[in-house]
């Protein structure tokens, strides 16, 4: 019901989602209008929900009030069943408001043991033809050094899971490479991740400017939500831009035209591959589920993308995987059984 179409993005984007992914069921929450058209596909389940969060609903109004929204209701499925009720969701991925799925699926699902704050992680494009994971996106606009040691352990958890690396690097955000520059908690987080390095928790780069993370200096790069929300924004902005450019060039006049024509298959690659809906889906990590934000704008592309991930994401075991990273840092708690929490 999210995003700035609701379904009549996002139920194409779910149909294209099942014919790709022959071992995938989806349970789609909303009204009872916007959902008729689904009520017969094939591994599907319809639930109803009788209110919906807009996106300029103020968090307090999706978290107290709206306690029969699509949100809330979607977000509860992750959750360990009554008995004689069906399976828990494995993942959840919404369009919606992100202030407001941010606080409801904190509220119910609670976050990981050692973990204070979840944050916002996903994909850049870079130029090794791979990808560069950032986070925290926009959850948490003041961090602590502490809070960007457990970001780094967490984005280290989702590439390990998802990109199949076991050790991948990992870069602080900072305005310099130096250790002596930088705020004071960039500083101090610098050498809390120096010391969970040379414990071997992480692997750990050192300090990395803007332009590394589109270099792909390293495999994931942290920051504080502020900055990496502006970072965001101003890369989905030049993808946009630099497309309109070589549109409007290549209309000017017959030379223009004409040099098009010769250029489109280079131009189509990198359009391809700066296009910002094939990287669409960022992961709330560091919560006892799997929740998955779409981008309000995202078409049907996009948010089959967002699908996708949540998908990688659960067939690779990330909550575990976050977990226990975690736990690497936490010796003395005892790991909970997450099955019981998640199916």
């Amino acid at each position: 019901m999210g995003g700035d179409q609701g379904a009549r993005v996002t139920l194409p984007a779910c149909r294209a989602f099942l014919d790709r992914h022959a071992d995938a069921d989806l349970i789609l929450v909303g009204t009872a209008e916007a959902l008729a058209p689904a009520e017969h596909w094939p591994r599907t389940r319809v639930v109803f929900a009788t209110e919906v969060v807009t996106m300029d609903d103020p968090v307090e109004v999706a978290l107290r009030r709206k306690k029969d929204s699509s949100m809330r209701v979607a977000i509860g499925a992750l959750k360990a069943p009554d008995p004689g009720q069906p399976e828990a969701a494995h993942a959840c991925v919404s369009a919606g408001n992100t202030g407001a799925l941010m606080a409801v699926a904190r509220y119910l699902l609670k976050t990981l043991e050692g973990i204070d704050r979840p944050a916002i992680a996903t994909v850049l494009p870079n130029r090794r033809d791979g990808y560069t994971t950032v986070l925290d996106l926009g959850a948490n606009v003041d961090c602590s050094a502490e809070h960007l040691l457990q970001f780094a352990l967490m984005g280290s958890a989702l590439v390990a899971a998802v990109e199949g690396k076991p050790e991948p690097s990992v870069g602080l955000l900072n305005i310099g490479e130096e250790a002596i520059k930088g705020s004071e908690t960039i500083k101090r987080a610098a050498e809390l991740l120096r010391a969970a390095a040379a414990c071997g928790q992480i692997n750990f780069h050192g300090n990395v400017e803007g332009n590394d993370i589109f270099a792909g200096t390293t495999d994931i790069v942290v920051c504080d939500g502020f900055v990496g929300n502006v970072v965001l924004k101003a890369s989905e902005g030049l993808a946009s831009m630099l497309g309109e450019f070589i549109r409007q060039e290549f209309s000017r006049n017959l030379l223009t035209r004409a040099a098009a024509v010769v250029a489109m298959p280079v131009l189509r690659r990198f359009k391809h591959r700066v296009d910002h809906r094939r990287y669409n889906g960022a992961a709330l990590l560091g919560l006892r589920g799997l929740v998955f934000k779409s981008h309000g704008s995202a078409d049907a592309y996009a948010f089959e993308q967002a699908l996708t991930r949540a998908y990688d994401a659960a067939r690779n075991r990330l909550l575990d995987r976050v977990h226990e990273r975690i736990l690497e840092t936490l010796p003395a708690q005892p790991a909970p059984d997450l099955s019981t929490q998640v199916a």
